[in-house]
């Protein structure tokens, strides 16, 4: 007597399949839900790889090879976050550099949402860089490390210039110190208990004084 394998088809009932089948439709279920809350936490930040180096730690067999992974993260709306990583393989390093900048994010004031609000200077170690706000089509003057940290930024104009050492390290760094020390009108004037309106220029006689309050009152409105 021949063997006749048991087959899945539907039930004349109405049931679906056997429970294998359901099984793995429900598993193919979770894994798309898993994949589209993956594809919005990608779509939300936007990274950038500053480094990359090769490091050799010398060891009793001969010498270990690693890499190190400098990222900096940004929502292109005023957060962003700098990490860095090191592992066996670059992929690795890159996911662990990218991890830590997410969980150090900080947020830049920024005005007209384009620019700095004043002049600021940031150092840390041998690193010192120069940020300067500047006016709508200068678009970002910076080099290497800095350029990255705008443009995950989300800053369309700004002009830096970097006067401490090229390492990638304490120029990044640098530039996280002077935007953390940057601060808005607002902020002052909520620290100084004031009005934003205080801390503006005064208008001084005649039209100059209603065309510097219309400009004032444009900028509070800004902020």
């Amino acid at each position: 007597m021949a063997y006749a394998p048991r087959s899945n088809a539907p039930r004349p009932g109405g049931e679906g399949g056997g429970d294998a089948d359901r099984r793995r439709g429900r598993g193919r279920r979770d894994d798309n839900r898993d994949n589209r809350g993956g594809d919005r936490e990608n779509d939300e930040f936007k990274d950038k790889l500053v480094t990359i180096n090769r490091v050799a730690k010398v060891v009793k067999g001969g010498r270990r090879f690693s890499f190190a992974a400098l990222v900096v993260v940004g929502d292109e709306k005023g957060r962003v976050g700098w990490g860095a990583g090191k592992a066996r393989e670059v992929p690795e390093a890159i996911r662990k550099a990218t991890e830590r900048a997410k969980r150090g994010l900080i947020r830049v004031p920024m005005r007209e949402g384009r620019t700095l609000h004043h002049d600021v200077i940031g150092e840390f170690g041998a690193g010192r860089v120069i940020l300067r706000a500047a006016p709508a089509g200068t678009g970002i003057i910076a080099g290497g490390p800095m350029r990255a940290v705008f443009e995950v930024l989300g800053m369309g104009d700004v002009v830096a210039k970097c006067t401490g050492t090229t390492n990638p390290h304490n120029m990044v760094k640098a530039t996280f110190a002077g935007l953390a020390r940057c601060s808005s009108p607002r902020a002052v004037a909520a620290r100084r208990g004031k009005k934003v309106a205080d801390l503006l220029p005064s208008p001084r006689g005649g039209d100059a004084a209603n065309a510097s309050g219309t400009a004032s009152a444009t900028e509070a409105a800004n902020v």
